[in-house]
């Protein structure tokens, strides 16, 4: 990380950065693609004219849709900075009992260099939104993206973060033995908050305006932000055209 400012700013200067303008056409397509899948005008007008149950079940739709999309575009504006592998896909990852004991008992400090064995069995699993690889510091970050966390009480937030850190202590060995010999040499967690509030950059709850650091990509949170506006935007849209239609 380059710890250098521009202009007495005190945020950190990244060598790579997400260029808005150069980023909007793929922003612009990745919010076409989701609002396509489920959020169309076409969709919105049939569920009005099904009646309100339809209604209900297409607007309980926004929200998981919003969260696919910010999962595809943080992987979109990982891909600025070459150091990073970004994996999404077949994350399935065990919780041990000696994994959540190991937690349980120890700050994160001791252990977050430790490795178990992946294929290690266990009732209960976990299975990250996205797993951010570092190739040049080697450090790992096992993240689950949130919408928002406001009706997230704290023990729900400390239970989730716990079986995150069990669940990491097998990354290593995950991503040398099924993802071409990948190294890491620490893995650390974070619940990154699409609503910016109730952060705790300490304790793994960081903010969407701080996605410039995990990724280590200038802009990174703004570009994000214009994201999740451009496709609040479309629905709104698309709901209006919907109500018009009638």
């Amino acid at each position: 990380m380059n710890q250098n400012t521009a202009d007495g700013a005190t945020a950190p200067v990244y060598p790579h950065a997400a260029d808005l303008v150069a980023l909007l056409p793929a922003l612009e397509t990745l919010v076409d693609e989701i609002v396509t899948t489920g959020l169309s005008r076409e969709m919105l007008a049939r569920a009005l004219d099904t009646g309100m149950t339809e209604v209900t079940s297409v607007l309980r739709a926004v929200p998981s849709a919003e969260g696919k999309l910010l999962e595809r575009g943080i992987a979109l504006i990982a891909g600025r900075n070459p150091d990073l592998v970004v994996l999404t896909q077949n994350l399935r990852l065990p919780v041990t009992r000696a994994a959540s004991e190991l937690v349980e008992m120890n700050d994160p400090s001791l252990y977050r260099s430790l490795s178990l064995d992946a294929d290690s069995g266990g009732r209960k699993s976990y299975t990250p939104d996205l797993l951010i690889l570092n190739r040049r510091t080697e450090v790992a970050h096992l993240v689950d993206v949130k919408r928002s966390l406001g009706s997230y009480e704290l023990a729900r937030i400390v239970e989730l973060k716990n079986r995150m850190l069990a669940a990491a202590l097998v990354v290593p060995d995950l991503l040398y033995k099924e993802h071409r010999r990948l190294h890491a040499k620490e893995v650390r967690v974070v619940i990154l908050n699409a609503e910016n509030q109730r952060a705790d950059v300490d304790g793994g709850v960081w903010p969407l305006s701080h996605l410039d650091h995990l990724l280590e990509v200038t802009g990174a949170g703004e570009a994000m932000a214009h994201l999740r506006e451009l496709f609040q935007h479309r629905v709104e849209e698309n709901w209006s055209a919907a109500l018009a239609s009638r």
